[in-house]
């Protein structure tokens, strides 16, 4: 609250100089109206670059669908192949959960620390900049 007022403040005084050479009277509430617009503006700045990311993952998402699909009319055979490979995969992950029985807790501390790796790798990668 200090640095909104400090701001506030600031910014009345370059108002003032600005102003200085002008008979006009500036109305009390000159600066705050300013200060809510400037808010204003950001904050639809904002809302803008949410919609944007929100529009591309959509997008992102009904690509991947589409692509999907084609893979599987042209590449059926193979997509056939893999997926038969990928439950060959998941298939000796339940068995080797069911073999480690009394250890589950271990992994799944070692899922929470990979789940928050990967996490940490996305927002680093894909953060605000």
């Amino acid at each position: 609250m200090s640095i909104d007022k400090s701001n506030e403040d600031e910014f009345e005084q370059i108002i003032r100089r600005g102003l200085g050479g002008y008979s006009e009277p500036v109305p009390a509430d000159f600066t705050e109206k300013i200060l809510r617009q400037i808010r204003g503006a950001e904050e639809r700045r904002l809302l803008a670059r949410v919609i944007l990311q929100e529009r591309l993952a959509l997008a992102g998402c009904i690509v991947l669908g589409v692509v999907m699909a084609v893979a599987a009319v042209v590449w059926g055979g193979t997509v056939a192949a893999f997926a038969g490979e990928i439950n060959v995969i998941i298939t000796k992950i339940i068995q080797s959960g069911r073999a480690a029985g009394g250890n589950w807790q271990v992994y799944a501390v070692f899922a929470g620390v990979i789940v928050f790796v990967v996490y940490g790798l996305v927002d680093l990668l894909a953060g605000e900049g």
